[in-house]
């Protein structure tokens, strides 16, 4: 019997120190586990805290370099790209003072003083390069807008024709600091899909330098479209990027190939880019898009992905211009005073926007990009109330509309 109880006793001692052994073991684990965590939390807190201290400071430096209205510029160099009448323009500031930094896609407003017209014309360029540190200028690549096809006798764009026929190295130029929304974040490594239609290339060119200069190892896709070996641009840096950046995929597509064209040397698809091109290339929809190029182009592919199941919010486009504005004209009578011109006028639904309506009544308002991005059609709104036609850009304060984009509600009251 004292046998069996010595066993017993040394069972339940061993049981005892085993669940002490392994008490102890839970407990080593959790304030591991626990350290562990708190070590992660910190250097996320780390991490958080140096992300803010850089967001900080560039906001100083952008703040402490950045200007207000108008600042003069010099045309340092003007080069033909390729046999399209597309040209770009490096700019540096005629007071040789530095510039600030800049998010890639962003733009430039300039006005213009073009012999024959009354008053400086406003227009908006988007930046074609990526800022970086040691840059002494901006550069805008601008293609001349020739006649529409249907309309032959037409005269060719007024701004376009004044930067490629008239503008020359040497020429001022008054421009405002770099604007606008449709802009690619470098913090995230999220994958990218670019979509670029003719001379649309330009912001989308800004987002891929800058991927590639921050030496990020983003998935980058970009697809450009043209005509023709003529109209692409830049080709031999995007075929040195293409080669050298294995993260960086592009895909060139010429609709209309001349009889020099070599498929798998100047481009890699015949035909448009479309939605059906995009499911056979990409592995997956789970990118972000950025669209820019002409407006058939970029309604075509955002329905096309909307129907592919990529969500609204992964879905971004840049347009200029009124051709862009999807207008939907409200059948609503009002009457429209201009307090500056003291004219009363009954609303047009045909104009589709207040911007379009005033002009044809002769009454000036400012304009550039008439896509509700750069906010230079800004007028204040002394009474009524106004809907927009899409959504905007462009932060507008209360009591102000952007004209471009504004359609009357009922009866209202402009400054202008």
């Amino acid at each position: 019997m004292t046998g069996i109880m010595q066993t017993i006793a040394v069972v339940l001692l061993a049981f005892l120190l085993l669940q002490a052994v392994l008490l102890f073991i839970s407990s080593w684990r959790r304030h591991a586990n626990h350290s562990r965590q708190q070590e992660l939390s910190l250097k996320c807190l780390q991490t958080q805290i140096d992300s803010a201290k850089q967001e900080l400071a560039h906001r100083q430096r952008l703040h402490k370099l950045s200007w207000q209205g108008y600042r003069k510029f010099e045309v340092k160099t003007k080069t033909p790209e390729g046999d399209s009448g597309i040209c770009s323009f490096q700019l540096v500031p005629h007071d040789s003072k530095p510039l600030p930094p800049y998010q890639p896609g962003q733009f430039l407003t300039f006005k213009l003083s073009i012999p024959g017209q009354k008053k400086p014309v406003i227009r908006c360029y988007s930046l074609s390069d990526c800022y970086r540190e040691s840059a002494d200028h901006y550069r805008v690549t601008i293609k001349k807008i020739s006649a529409p096809a249907d309309k032959p006798k037409a005269p060719p764009g007024l701004a376009s024709s004044f930067f490629y026929d008239h503008l020359n190295e040497g020429d001022i130029l008054d421009v405002k600091a770099p604007a606008g929304q449709f802009v690619l974040d470098l913090k995230r490594d999220v994958p990218v899909v670019l979509l670029a239609g003719g001379v649309g290339i330009t912001p989308l060119l800004s987002m891929l330098n800058a991927i590639v200069a921050s030496g990020q190892n983003r998935e980058t896709w970009l697809f450009y479209g043209v005509r023709n070996r003529a109209e692409h641009i830049m080709k031999e840096h995007m075929d040195r990027i293409r080669r050298d950046f294995d993260n960086v995929h592009i895909c060139s597509c010429y609709s209309d190939q001349a009889a020099t064209d070599t498929q798998g040397h100047d481009y890699h698809c015949a035909g448009r880019i479309t939605i059906d091109l995009l499911k056979e290339k990409l592995p997956s929809n789970n990118y972000e898009f950025y669209i820019c190029g002409p407006p058939p182009m970029m309604a075509a592919l955002t329905e096309g992905l909307k129907g592919w199941g990529v969500p609204q919010t992964a879905i971004k486009s840049e347009a200029f211009g009124a051709a862009s504005v999807q207008k939907a004209a409200r059948a609503v009578k009002a009457k429209i005073t201009f307090t500056k011109s003291k004219k009363d006028i009954a609303w047009d639904p045909q104009a589709g926007n207040l911007l379009e309506f005033a002009l044809r009544n002769g009454i000036p308002i400012d304009s550039g990009c008439r896509a509700g991005s750069c906010g230079t059609c800004k007028v204040a709104l002394r009474d009524g109330k106004i809907e927009y036609v899409q959504e905007s850009e462009f932060d507008c304060e209360p009591g102000s509309c952007l004209t471009c984009l504004a359609m009357p509600k009922g009866d209202i009251t402009l400054d202008a």
